[in-house]
């Protein structure tokens, strides 16, 4: 298998962030299919009133199927009751289970102020994927960006030397189109800010 070359955002709102980094929630729903491979790494965004990077995680499949094969499979471990599942499912043909294992809070979480210094960041509704390199634009120079980056630990872009990540704040540079990003715009379980 591959090493992926990007990581997936997720946009959780915080009482769903929580429960997966405290283990108590291994499965993520998503009302269209998803196409991420094993072992891609997920990166956490907790929405309002959070507004921050709080953790990370292991893609470790994606089940993609009718909304009611999906609650019998995985009803146990999505976090949510029945009625909650019915509602944000209502109208889905397909949808998918995203499978997380190995998450991990991070020690200090990276805010929306910091995402918004050096990029026009915008949180993605549901997910988004992240190169290398525009991950590490925006955590450049927040105490928790090595570890961040050391944890996600995706391949180079062919040609490309990785360079250490400085504590110092990143310099300002004008705002760009997010070009290393791609974002799918999904309904979700809860509103996100």
């Amino acid at each position: 298998m591959n090493t992926p070359d990007r990581a997936l955002l997720l946009s959780l709102h915080p009482r769903f962030a929580t429960a997966i980094l405290d283990g108590d929630k291994t499965v993520e729903l998503r009302r269209q299919r998803v196409a991420a491979p094993p072992g891609t790494p997920v990166i956490i965004y907790a929405t309002s009133p959070v507004m921050a990077l709080t953790g990370t995680a292991r893609l470790a499949a994606v089940d993609s199927a009718t909304p009611a094969q999906l609650w019998c499979r995985h009803k146990a471990a999505c976090g949510v009751s029945k009625a909650e599942y019915t509602r944000y499912m209502d109208g889905a043909t397909q949808a998918s289970a995203l499978l997380i294992d190995h998450a991990r809070p991070l020690s200090s979480t990276v805010s929306l102020d910091h995402l918004r210094a050096v990029n026009a960041f915008h949180p993605p509704q549901s997910y988004r994927y992240l190169t290398r390199e525009a991950l590490r634009e925006l955590v450049g120079g927040h105490e928790a960006a090595n570890e961040l980056l050391s944890r996600v630990a995706m391949p180079p872009a062919a040609g490309h030397t990785p360079r250490p990540v400085s504590p110092q704040p990143a310099p300002a540079r004008p705002a760009r189109s997010p070009d290393g990003m791609r974002s799918a715009v999904l309904t979700t379980a809860a509103p996100q800010t």
